[in-house]
């Protein structure tokens, strides 16, 4: 296995493997036959994929278990923003961006049972092209508010909110650039990086990783994986987010 092995490079070894064996089909049956041999291929592809890990203790890309991909970051990236950081986490990447305005700038909350304002909002977009699709960008999506939810409650308790020498208001905006695998985490990691580059004085930097569990049913083999690519969250059991400080979990 190559080392970090890329999605689009593992991609196309897997259409290889498909499209050797569709060759060894006659060439009258291989239209009948093939979506039939999709579907097997697939199931084959999850069992193959899934005992690597348990038995071999090796994941698709190369890494071990307990292994991070490769991190690159860059601060102050966006001259004009207050703040901002780009996040790179093998083929995740966010870019986020931090501005902070005045007590005029809160949010208004005017909820059947909830009434105030807000003075921190983060906004994650999740364009189509992230992860190489072509399809036309809609009004935000239940996808887009659960992951920017998730990252707003990460981070806002570690905003110096309380304290009255910090009367802002303060809105991130993570844009995902490139997706495999948690972009809501890496959001977490450049909206801290962008929040410090603004000269919030965080009382924390928060980070957080996909954790991810792949288990044999009938047997106590299991398999606990640290920074989940997308394919092990779509092929696995379970993805379970983590974020906090070097003392403490802020959300999950």
């Amino acid at each position: 296995a190559k080392s970090f092995m890329g999605k689009h490079y593992r991609n196309d070894a897997f259409d290889k493997i498909f499209e050797d064996f569709m060759e060894t089909i006659p060439e009258e049956d291989r239209d009948a036959k093939k979506p039939m041999c999709q579907r097997y291929y697939g199931d084959v592809q999850y069992h193959a994929m899934r005992n690597l890990i348990l038995d071999e203790r090796i994941r698709m890309d190369g890494r071990k278990l307990d292994e991070i991909r490769p991190i690159w970051i860059e601060t102050g990236y966006l001259p004009s923003a207050h703040g901002s950081a780009i996040f790179t986490r093998g083929e995740t990447q966010a870019l986020a961006s931090c501005t902070l305005g005045t007590k005029l700038d809160e949010q208004t909350l005017d909820g059947a049972v909830i009434e105030g304002t807000n003075r921190f909002m983060l906004h994650y977009n999740f364009p189509p092209f992230s992860v190489g699709e072509v399809k036309r960008i809609g009004s935000t999506g239940r996808r887009e508010i659960g992951h920017g939810n998730l990252a707003n409650r990460a981070l806002k308790p570690m905003i110096p909110f309380d304290d009255p020498e910090f009367p802002y208001t303060v809105r991130i905006v993570s844009d995902i650039l490139e997706s495999n695998g948690s972009s809501s985490m890496a959001t977490v990691c450049a909206g801290t990086l962008a929040l410090l580059d603004c000269g919030v004085k965080m009382k924390k930097p928060v980070s957080g990783i996909a954790m991810g569990l792949i288990s044999e049913e009938g047997t106590d083999k299991y398999a606990i994986l640290s920074d989940i690519m997308g394919d092990e969250d779509h092929l696995g059991d379970m993805d379970f987010k983590v974020c906090g400080t070097e003392d403490g979990i802020t959300a999950c």
